[in-house]
């Protein structure tokens, strides 16, 4: 048993951090689809990021999205 009420307050913490993280990866996978339909290039520097790591990139960020998702309606 958690002193001071802090059970609830860790709950709700849990829950905040796996909205705003499952947010940002969805966004992430969004950005990574549109990257790959669109053909948009994207340069650092002197060296271009192959649409390569968008292939893995999409699947990976929505994968976790999903993963946050499903933990927060646990």
């Amino acid at each position: 048993m958690a002193l001071g009420g802090q059970g609830r307050s860790d709950y709700m913490s849990n829950k905040l951090y796996l909205i705003i993280s499952g947010s940002i990866f969805l966004l992430v996978g969004i950005f990574h689809l549109l990257r790959l339909v669109c053909h948009w290039p994207i340069v650092v520097g002197t060296w271009i990021i192959p649409h390569a790591l968008s292939y893995v990139g999409f699947p990976a960020a929505t994968g976790y999205s999903v993963w946050a998702y499903w933990l927060w309606r646990r």
